[in-house]
């Protein structure tokens, strides 16, 4: 085995599942559904957030209120964050280790008119072009992509590697818990389908402490931890303080 495969944090099992659906990506009421309906609550969460930790005035840049960051997305899928993000004015770039899932970011891309840069291209590699290029983000996204790499440790030094001193690092997945195994596998792939059967394994699920624990030899200040959850019957996602299945770490690069 080479050095670089021993490093690489891609799962090529992980990464074949979702290629597979990559045409799936921007259909709303497709496979990928769950996800645009999180989605609204995902970006007004990080907005809140890079508005107060960066002091910028929303009411300067009213129609892009995140103007004059970088940020990097990892595992960036389809692009379902990063549009968002671009209309807020910040300057976005979104790595996939999915060769189809890039594509298809590109193209949503390029019909909805946004310039965004795209990659196909595994975290270590992008991280090393960049730390020889002395490029590095204002903000690094983690969102609903730990449960799917092969190394967390070196997926959370990588992305440390990409991040600014001061800058802020976003990393939303599932808890490992019974309530989890019930809610996010049993319940949402197996009863009500939101997702196809398979898409998480269960063993891969990380408690908040597994990442706090890697994230504080890579420099990253633990800044605060909060849950999503879904209420059924409003058909709606809010942010609580119980992260027994979904949460979102927010870190600061020190």
């Amino acid at each position: 085995m080479s050095e670089a495969t021993k490093k690489s944090t891609i799962d090529p099992q992980e990464v074949e599942k979702f290629a597979k659906i990559a045409n799936e990506w921007w259909n709303y009421g497709g496979k990928f559904k769950p996800l645009h309906k999180f989605n609204p609550i995902r970006i007004s969460y990080i907005k809140e957030k890079l508005i107060k930790h960066f002091n910028l005035d929303p009411k300067t840049h009213s129609n892009a209120p995140l103007s004059g960051l970088k940020i990097l997305d990892i595992g960036c899928g389809g692009g379902l964050l990063c549009e968002p993000l671009a209309r807020l004015g910040a300057e976005v770039t979104g790595i996939d280790a999915a060769e189809e899932n890039i594509k298809a970011a590109k193209i949503h891309c390029e019909k909805s008119e946004l310039n965004i840069s795209y990659f196909d291209i595994d975290l270590e590699e992008f991280a090393e072009k960049k730390e020889k290029q002395e490029e590095k983000f204002d903000v690094v996204l983690a969102m609903e992509v730990v449960e799917h790499i092969a190394n967390l440790d070196n997926f959370i030094a990588a992305a440390s590697k990409c991040l600014k001193k001061d800058g802020l690092m976003f990393i939303a997945t599932i808890n490992r818990t019974l309530k989890s195994y019930m809610m996010a596998i049993v319940g949402a792939e197996y009863i009500l389908r939101w997702l196809p059967i398979g898409t998480h394994s269960w063993r891969k699920f990380l408690k908040p402490s597994q990442i706090n624990n890697i994230a504080i030899t890579n420099d990253l200040d633990l800044q605060e931890l909060n849950g999503f959850e879904y209420n059924l019957l409003k058909d709606e996602w809010k942010i609580t303080d119980n992260a027994d299945v979904n949460y979102i770490l927010t870190f600061r690069k020190i």
